[in-house]
């Protein structure tokens, strides 16, 4: 008969290291699995435990140290800001979970707090400094008034009737004045300026007054005195009206009822149909490209009293003139367009937008040879006008080929300096008043 491992055993282990063998072996047998695991799983929760207690001190030493950091270097005050801006869910969290300086009476370096004190003082920290954001984010969202100053008032103005563009128009109608046969009037030349530079000013206030909701939206134009509320659009209108009324009045009675005519029809022109048609259609870029070109148009009408065929070849090379200058400025704003909700050439239909900014610069080369057909100028003005319209054409082309924004900038730029220098050849080439046919005086 063979013998149990407990009677082995037992022969072989006498005494008291015999019986603990003897005692453990028969353990091991008798007991089930699941007294096995229920001890196993005890001991995994007390090591759980120890983890918790572990990260519960490094938790401790890590406020404990912040809390130095913030004794020893003090968080500087915001400077309050005039106006709204919007803060970011994670500054929001940091400054809710920022520990308060502890106080040396509540706390001892000396003596390691227990677990139940660690929990009730950081949540009576997170507490307090969730209160204290809470009263500087209702103090910082207040609306704060917007002093105006007198001193700034004339730049603020400047840029709601976007001074430069103003100036363009400015120009082009003295230039459409100074081409005009006749004599040369001082007083009816200023006055016409005057006037049209009012009604210009007038248009473009009015401009900005309707698209604020959107040019809140633009990189370009957020920054204009009505969207940053520099000025109230109560503001805006009074001084478009402001703007509107002595200019076109000056253009009626001081110049001739046609040019104030042409004078309000173009303000009509630019802040009723151009400014909505802008986020419906693409037409828009036509209708901009008309009211461009009436400046000129009203400048001839102001020293001629009458609309000849020399009007409507400046207002022609002014028409032209504007597709490659503005299709070459919005392809680098398509992104801030499109933003915006406008409906322009270069978001929704790219291709059209290089193709009629290059089919007018090959335009005003016809334009240009057109002008001595039409007695504006000598035979010379085509011949020297041509390097500068083939050069600008070559950019079109390179334009409508490359579609990049390095060939859309040199197109832009070109058009900058190629218009006054284009309408600069025009007078120097003028007609003189001898040089047409006998067609009778030429009406002043």
């Amino acid at each position: 008969m063979a013998a149990s491992p407990h009677t082995l055993s037992s022969r072989f282990l006498t005494g008291r290291v015999g019986g603990c063998v003897w005692y453990l072996e028969r353990r091991a047998v008798q007991e089930s699995p699941h007294k096995f695991m229920h001890h196993f799983r005890n001991i995994n929760k007390q090591w759980i435990t120890f983890q918790h207690f572990t990260f519960l001190k490094r938790m401790y030493v890590t406020h404990l140290n912040r809390s130095l950091n913030q004794q020893v270097k003090p968080k500087p005050e915001p400077v309050a800001s005039p106006f709204l801006e919007k803060r970011s869910s994670g500054q929001a969290k940091a400054e809710i979970y920022e520990m308060k300086p502890f106080s040396p009476s509540s706390l001892s370096l000396s003596r390691k707090p227990s677990e139940k004190e660690l929990i009730e003082l950081e949540s009576a920290s997170i507490i307090q400094g969730s209160i204290d954001v809470g009263k500087e984010t209702k103090e910082e969202k207040q609306w704060k008034e917007m002093k105006l100053h007198v001193d700034d008032l004339p730049g603020i103005l400047a840029r709601l009737s976007k001074i430069k563009l103003t100036a363009l128009v400015v120009g082009t109608t003295s230039a459409g004045f100074a081409l005009a046969p006749g004599s040369f009037d001082w007083s009816c030349f200023l006055l016409t300026l005057a006037g049209t530079g009012l009604a210009s000013c007038a248009a473009n206030s009015i401009n900005q007054f309707f698209e604020v909701p959107f040019d809140s939206n633009m990189n370009r134009t957020k920054n204009r005195p009505l969207v940053r509320g520099q000025i109230s659009p109560l503001l805006a209108v009074s001084f478009a009206t402001c703007c509107a009324i002595p200019g076109v009045a000056l253009l009626t009675w001081g110049v001739n009822p046609l040019t104030g005519a042409l004078g309000v029809f173009n303000i009509f022109l630019y802040t009723c149909c151009y400014t909505p048609l802008k986020r419906i259609s693409i037409a828009n870029t036509w209708v901009g490209a008309v009211v461009g070109a009436i400046p000129p148009v009203m400048g001839w009408t102001a020293a001629t009293g009458s609309l000849d065929a020399g009007a409507f070849l400046l207002g022609g090379i002014l028409y032209s003139w504007q597709f490659p200058h503005f299709n070459a400025l919005s392809w680098g704003l398509r992104e801030d367009y499109s933003r915006g909700g406008y409906c322009m050439m270069s978001v929704t239909h790219p291709a059209l937008c290089r193709r009629v900014a290059l089919r007018h610069c090959l335009a005003l080369i016809g334009l240009s040879t057109a002008a001595p057909i039409l007695d504006v100028t000598t035979w010379t003005f085509p011949a020297i006008s041509l390097p500068i319209n083939l050069y600008i054409s070559y950019l079109g082309f390179r334009f409508y080929t490359d579609a990049d924004r390095k060939s859309s900038r040199k197109l832009f730029f070109c058009s900058l300096w190629h218009l006054p220098l284009l309408l600069l050849l025009m007078l120097t080439c003028k007609q003189p008043p001898g040089g047409k046919c006998d067609k009778g005086e030429p009406q002043s």
